[in-house]
């Protein structure tokens, strides 16, 4: 991956706040995105699969449920960011992963939803 596809992929304040919250957490589902981020089921989406396509993430099927993580075979360089970059700025997603840790009704891995 090159370094201008890889920050290009995070100059949108939704897939950054995605990224940091999956890299984070490890995997999150869509609907736990949604409530993190309160945002529409459509605009998550439609982020996440921007950064597949960037082959950021990788995707999960559970059913008819959808979790996403962190590619591991990005290069080393772009792990080092992402946790440096989440280390950091914990202000930045703070109301996110508040949100997050609210939720009612938080999935199971084994349902969701």
């Amino acid at each position: 991956m090159q370094p201008t596809d890889f920050f290009k992929c995070l100059a949108d304040d939704t897939r950054l706040r995605c990224l940091m919250l999956i890299q984070q957490a490890t995997e999150l589902c869509v609907c736990e995105l949604m409530e993190a981020l309160d945002e529409s089921q459509p605009k998550i989406s439609r982020h996440l699969a921007q950064l597949r396509q960037c082959g950021l993430l990788l995707d999960r099927r559970d059913g008819k449920w959808v979790y996403y993580r962190l590619n591991p075979d990005l290069p080393a360089w772009t792990h080092k960011v992402l946790s440096e970059a989440v280390a950091d700025n914990q202000a930045y997603i703070a109301d996110n992963r508040q949100r997050l840790k609210d939720m009612a009704n938080r999935p199971e891995r084994s349902i969701c939803c």
